[in-house]
C-alpha cells in the first residue's frame, strides 16, 4: 500500500470530525435561540464562535478526503500539504471571527445604558456548552494524537478554546446577573481575544510548513542517529528536511567506503531508509551515495559521537 494513504487515518478523521459537526450544530441553534431570548450578546457570541466550527468541521473533511490521494503528474510530491492548508484557512477563520467580535463588544460597551439584564437561562446553556466542548476537545486529541495528525489537533485545540470562551461566557453571565450588566460585553471581547489568539497559532505555523520549515531539532537528532546507526554508513552530510503535512521528507548525503560496488551502496542507502521510515513519521528518505575512506567521514561529522 503506498504511504501516501491510510485507510485507517482518513476514516479516524472522517468519524470524529462528523461527530464534531453533530455538536456544533445542536449548540448553535441552542446559543443562538437562547442568547437572543435572554439578552445575552456573549452566549451570542459563543454561537458564533460554534458557527466557525462547523466552517472548520467543513474544511477538515474536505482536506482528509484530499489530502491522502496519491501522487500524480501534477503533484509528483503527493497531496500531503493539503491538510496545511486547510490548518492555516482554519486560522484565517479564527482570526476573522474574533476580530468581529471584537467590534462586536467594543460597539456594545459604548453604550452600557442600553446593555439589558440577561435572563438566568442564558446560564444554564453556558454552562452546558462549557461541559459539551471539554468532551469534544479530549475525544478530538485523543484522535489526533493516535493518528497523528496535526490538522485534527487544530481542529481539537479549536474546540478547546470553544470550551475556554463558554466558561467565560458563563462568568460573564453571572456577574451581569449579579448587576454588572457590562459584564456580558467584557466576556465576548474577551473571547474575541482567545480566539484571534489561537487563529495566529495555527495560522503562524502552517504557513512556516508551507515555507518548507524545517521539523524541531530532537527529531532531526532522532533521523540523523538512525542513518548513523545503519552497518556500512560511515557518516553523512547535508542533511535536509521538510514537513509534508503531518510528514516529513528527508534528503541526505550518506558517506560509504570508496571501495563498495554500486549495489553493495545501494542496499546500504536501502537499508538507512527503511530504519528512518520505521521509526519516524517520514514520507521518504532521498539518498545519495558519497564515497570516502573508511574512518574519516565520522571523524569530520560534529554531530556523529
Amino acid at each position: 500500500m503506498s504511504p501516501h494513504f491510510d485507510p485507517e487515518r482518513q476514516s479516524a478523521g472522517h468519524r470524529s470530525t462528523l461527530v464534531s459537526v453533530a455538536v456544533n450544530i445542536v449548540l448553535t441553534i441552542v446559543q443562538i435561540v437562547i442568547g437572543l431570548f435572554a439578552h445575552s450578546q456573549a452566549l451570542v457570541a459563543d454561537a458564533i464562535h460554534s458557527l466557525s466550527d462547523l466552517v472548520s468541521d467543513g474544511v477538515v473533511l474536505i482536506a482528509n478526503k484530499h489530502s491522502q490521494k496519491a501522487p500524480d503528474a501534477d503533484h509528483p510530491y503527493g497531496h500531503r500539504r493539503f491538510e496545511t492548508a486547510a490548518s492555516l484557512a482554519v486560522g484565517a477563520l479564527l482570526l476573522a471571527v474574533g476580530i468581529g467580535m471584537l467590534w462586536g463588544s467594543f460597539t456594545k460597551l459604548q453604550r452600557p445604558e442600553a446593555i439589558p439584564e440577561v435572563h438566568s437561562a442564558a446560564l444554564i446553556v453556558a454552562a452546558l456548552a462549557l461541559i459539551t466542548k471539554e468532551l469534544l476537545f479530549r475525544y478530538l486529541l485523543r484522535v489526533a494524537q493516535r493518528v497523528r495528525s496535526t490538522m485534527l489537533a487544530a481542529n481539537a485545540w479549536h474546540a478547546r478554546s470553544d470550551a475556554a470562551s463558554s466558561f467565560v461566557v458563563a462568568l460573564g453571565i453571572i456577574a451581569n446577573l449579579a448587576g454588572f450588566h457590562l459584564a456580558d460585553p467584557l466576556a465576548a471581547l474577551i473571547v474575541g481575544l482567545m480566539i484571534i489568539r489561537a487563529g495566529w497559532k495555527f495560522f503562524f505555523t502552517s504557513f512556516n510548513d508551507l515555507m518548507d520549515s524545517a521539523v524541531d531539532e530532537n527529531t532531526e537528532a532522532r533521523i540523523r542517529q538512525h542513518i548513523v546507526a545503519t552497518p556500512g554508513v560511515q557518516g553523512i552530510h547535508d542533511l535536509k528536511t521538510r514537513k509534508m503535512g503531518d510528514m516529513i521528507w528527508v534528503e541526505v548525503d550518506i558517506e560509504m567506503d570508496a571501495t563498495l560496488t554500486i549495489a553493495q551502496g545501494h542496499d546500504i542507502a536501502v537499508a538507512a531508509r527503511k530504519r528512518v521510515m520505521d521509526n519516524e513519521p517520514v514520507l521518504d528518505v532521498m539518498t545519495h551515495f558519497d564515497p570516502v575512506s573508511v574512518g574519516t567521514a565520522r571523524k569530520q561529522d560534529p554531530h556523529i559521537p
